[in-house]
């Protein structure tokens, strides 16, 4: 399983990369695995402030629809349109063009609360 060292992680099987105050956010290796072929990614929360831990958007794969969560609070300032045409890019490059959205975080603090890579493979038992 690929887990980046550079990227934090969360439960929810979302990594995040840091750039300044800037999260750019999408979801793991694991996740994409677990979900199979994905078909549909919706992020409508674009210049939405959201807190930690609320939704803001959805991965559909053939098995199965599952929620994103924000990892930080901040504003979704940017969401990867290109996903909109191909969603499998989250299957094959999951931590590069896979990404999800970019948030202006608000207390970027909180990306020493995620998980470090090896914490998050503990996690999922890799």
């Amino acid at each position: 399983m690929n887990l980046p060292e550079n990227l934090k992680y969360t439960k929810d099987h979302e990594w995040v990369r840091v750039e300044g105050d800037i999260a750019v956010v999408g979801i793991t290796d694991f996740a994409q695995k677990e979900l199979g072929d994905i078909v549909y990614v919706e992020v409508e929360t674009e210049g939405d402030d959201l807190e930690e831990g609320e939704v803001f958007g959805t991965v559909e794969a053939v098995k199965t629809v599952s929620d994103l969560f924000m990892p930080v609070t901040g504003n979704v300032m940017d969401i990867n349109e290109e996903l909109e045409d191909a969603p499998e890019v989250v299957n094959t490059d999951p931590y590069g063009e896979g990404w999800m959205i970019k948030i202006r975080m608000s207390n970027p603090d909180q990306v020493n609360d995620l998980l470090t890579a090896e914490a998050y493979g503990a996690l999922v038992g890799a």
